[in-house]
């Protein structure tokens, strides 16, 4: 690959477009001087040297093999960190207690934030710079999404950022926000439970039915339908994105008590 073509590549990303904006950032972070940090797609390095700066240290993850080159040349007697040309999604990871912060590629962040929910060991943190629309949907905000219901017994995921168009160059055609991802000290759903909360999630937001009361007639009466939808303050015909979180935990905790073993594989299919 040529110079040129990869100095062009790298010039249609959005970059973050100062190092002050980064610290101000890191200062939203919870990144200390103990901690080991990867960072996901370094691109120039300003993330990078901001970081190297704060933690013990610093694992940039770089795609781009001439990118990587120039970062490992830069970065050469920083002791810290460490450039590694690879792909995250591919790289695997052999620190157990470690944090994620990154400016990340949008059109690869429901691939990245897979990885990081669903592949052990997880980020006891992870700040990510993403679009905006995205992280609405991964932190159900301002509701609920399957993605969003699927996580959140693991992980307390939200926006707690937001950032300008005029924060990146070149500037970019969507509103951008920083994702913080925190892994709960206790899952909100015990382990032993955790496959089935999930079918029963995707079941609920998969059935394509008009409301949660038609998608679990299967596996609950109308009038159980009707008691738990009172207790948990809910609308009879309630979509499934009506719901909170600690909606959806109570009714599966409903479903765990009122259905018969045997019904439970209703949710399975």
């Amino acid at each position: 690959m040529s110079k040129t073509s990869c100095h062009q590549r790298t010039l249609a990303q959005n970059f973050l477009k100062s190092s002050r904006l980064v610290r101000s950032l890191l200062s939203a972070s919870s990144i200390a001087a103990g901690d080991i940090v990867y960072e996901i797609g370094p691109g120039r390095g300003r993330i990078t040297k901001e970081l190297a700066q704060i933690a013990r240290n610093v694992i940039a993850i770089e795609k781009d093999s001439f990118l990587a080159e120039e970062l490992c040349r830069r970065f050469q007697d920083v002791e810290n960190v460490q450039v590694v040309s690879e792909d995250f999604l591919r790289y695997p990871i052999h620190h157990k207690q470690y944090k994620i912060f990154a400016n990340i590629p949008y059109n690869i962040t429901a691939n990245i934030m897979r990885k990081i929910l669903y592949t052990p060991p997880f980020p006891s943190e992870a700040y990510l710079v993403m679009q905006k629309e995205a992280a609405q949907k991964f932190s159900g905000s301002p509701f609920e999404t399957q993605f969003s219901i699927l996580a959140k017994p693991l992980f307390d995921i939200r926006i707690i950022r937001e950032l300008s168009r005029t924060d990146f160059e070149p500037v970019p055609h969507v509103d951008s926000v920083l994702l913080r991802i925190e892994k709960r000290p206790l899952s909100l759903v015990q382990k032993e439970e955790i496959s089935l909360y999930r079918s029963f999630v995707r079941y609920g937001f998969g059935a394509w039915k008009r409301s949660l009361k038609l998608s679990f007639k299967p596996i609950f009466t109308y009038p159980q339908w009707k008691y738990v939808a009172k207790h948990l303050y809910f609308p009879l015909d309630a979509a499934p994105s009506q719901l909170t979180f600690p909606q959806w935990l109570g009714l599966f905790e409903c479903f765990k008590q009122r259905v018969p073993p045997y019904k439970q594989g209703y949710v399975q299919k």
